[in-house]
């Protein structure tokens, strides 16, 4: 029996902020699982590139969008209740055997009919989302699939210092070369309308944990998303992975995932940044790495201990700290650049802790927190039961 963490634990009396998330596969399941705790004004935005496992399957056969990640965002967010959480795990179900569902997740068979019969994937969402007793909006980036695309250099053993391309999310993610960029093709895609309409109306904007090339970047890439980014007056926070991921960023210090945002978007600003500190070897470096991006280092304890996945009270927790000061009472970015905050947790309560005044990571933390993506699931043959029968680590699945 799979038990999936939806209660709000912890969150605040009110309606909360108005929050969009962007990203895609654990990296963002990790994201919505905290969020749902402290907001019910919660908007996911996926990434709409993958080509891999069931959702690359469907792709490839119905020409229909990738459906996994949303799913994924779905389950994150489904409802506490008895009628919630079997939808919600029906939609995890993969197939097993050799026939032709082997692999298929069942929710991504449900979306792409629904989104058959509504003719549209925000119609099909919305519905699933109801089915599901969502905490919250899923959407995709785009209405249509993009392709990923990687200039990746290491490649040719004879100029190893030559790029060749490398084209498709799974492609991409799993290259033995460095990835040296990321474009998209179409090289405009279409932004998803609501998606826009979220924007304006957010107060926070959310990038991370996830994969940087093929989860985090593909938004900003996007030239309507970063234009409407750009305009909007809402806070931007980057949560980091706590280890980097093999093949996609393998090596690279958490200093490094920043530049790469800086290079690939030199416009783009942020707000806060928010890291693990035992996940981070240098807070100095990461530090300057974040006020060159206008924002303040926000060093607090994430991660499951002992283990490189994000814990969802402890993620609420830093998520509340940081939302605590609200935009009218926050210092510009001139005057928080390059500042680093160590949260500690206190020995009482706070807002995001847990029943009896305990530390929000204390114990096993109860959740979804053993999502496997298409990816993984066709990667490692995951067949058959729950797709939350092996574990991955957000963002560097």
């Amino acid at each position: 029996m799979t038990v999936i963490d939806r209660a709000p634990i912890g969150r605040a009396p009110g309606p909360g902020p108005a929050v969009v998330a962007f990203g895609g596969g654990h990296g963002l399941a990790a994201s919505l699982r905290a969020l749902r705790r402290i907001t019910h004004r919660l908007t996911a935005v996926v990434t709409v590139g993958d080509d891999g496992g069931s959702s690359g399957r469907l792709r490839a056969e119905l020409d229909a969008l990738p459906m996994g990640d949303l799913r994924m965002a779905l389950a994150a967010l489904a409802g506490p209740d008895t009628w919630s959480s079997a939808w919600a795990e029906l939609f995890q179900h993969r197939f097993g055997g050799d026939g032709p569902l082997a692999g298929h997740a069942v929710g991504n068979l449900v979306l792409t009919a629904l989104a058959e019969r509504h003719g549209s994937p925000v119609g099909a969402l919305d519905l699933a989302g109801r089915l599901l007793g969502a905490a919250g909006r899923v959407l995709p980036l785009s209405d249509d699939g993009i392709d990923i695309v990687a200039r990746v250099a290491g490649l040719d053993p004879g100029d190893p210092h030559a790029t060749v391309e490398v084209r498709g999310q799974a492609a991409v993610a799993t290259t033995a070369g460095r990835v040296v960029s990321v474009y998209l093709r179409p090289a405009k895609p279409a932004a998803c309308p609501p998606v826009l309409t979220a924007i304006d109306s957010a107060e926070w904007i959310v990038f991370g944990p996830g994969s940087l090339y093929t989860s985090v970047l593909p938004h900003l890439l996007v030239p309507e998303v970063t234009g409407r980014l750009l305009g909007s007056p809402a806070r931007r926070v980057m949560v980091l992975n706590l280890v980097p991921q093999p093949g996609e960023t393998e090596g690279y210090l958490p200093e490094e995932h920043l530049r790469v945002i800086g290079t690939h978007v030199p416009e783009l600003a942020l707000d806060v940044v928010i890291a693990d500190p035992d996940a981070v070897p240098d807070p100095a470096a990461l530090a300057h790495a974040s006020a060159e991006l206008g924002a303040r280092l926000h060093l607090a304890p994430v991660a499951h201990p002992g283990e490189p996945r994000h814990d969802p009270r402890r993620l609420a927790a830093a998520f509340e700290a940081v939302f605590g000061l609200t935009p009218d009472s926050r210092p510009g970015r001139e005057e928080h650049a390059g500042r680093t905050e160590i949260f500690r947790p206190g020995p009482g309560p706070s807002a995001g802790a847990a029943p009896g005044g305990a530390w929000p990571g204390a114990g096993r933390p109860v959740g979804n927190d053993e999502l496997v993506s298409d990816e993984a699931a066709s990667a490692g043959g995951t067949r058959g039961g729950p797709a939350t029968a092996g574990r991955s680590c957000e963002g560097e699945e």
